[in-house]
């Protein structure tokens, strides 16, 4: 079992569409020997980097570390999003960041490897508030 969802959210897969899109015409300015479309695509790419940000700030982003399953859709905004995620360099950047207050820590977990991947047992979430809960499950 993955304990992250890898960060599949409406803001990730936009800002890589449009930087496909950027580097798509970089790659056709250099095949065409043309420095504006190589201008335009790195623009672009530039463009995708703002639009993900943008989307992670209103809650279409993740916060770093793991999230709960119910949150794992692309379709479920980010209800803490708003006040800034602890260790998000993004919400630092806005302004939002609420710097080392509320880090989860883990203490006293034991891992136990069985050849086929890891398992993590015994965690225990320290200093979350309300969001405690984070990281618990089967």
């Amino acid at each position: 079992m993955a304990l992250y969802d890898e960060g599949h959210t409406v803001a990730g897969w936009t800002g890589v569409a449009i930087a496909t899109v950027g580097t798509s015409v970089a790659g056709v300015g250099v095949c065409a020997v043309s420095g504006v479309l190589i201008g335009v695509g790195l623009g672009i790419v530039g463009l995708s980097a703002l639009v993900t940000w943008a989307l992670h700030l209103t809650g279409w982003g993740k916060p770093p570390g793991v999230r709960p399953r119910a949150e794992w859709g692309m379709g479920v905004r980010d209800p803490h999003a708003r006040g800034g995620h602890p260790g998000c360099l993004g919400c630092r950047l806005a302004g939002r960041g609420r710097g080392g207050e509320g880090a989860l820590s883990v203490v006293a977990s034991s891992v136990v490897g069985d050849g086929t991947g890891v398992e993590v047992r015994g965690a225990a979430v320290v200093g979350a508030g309300a969001r405690a809960d984070v990281g618990r499950g089967a």
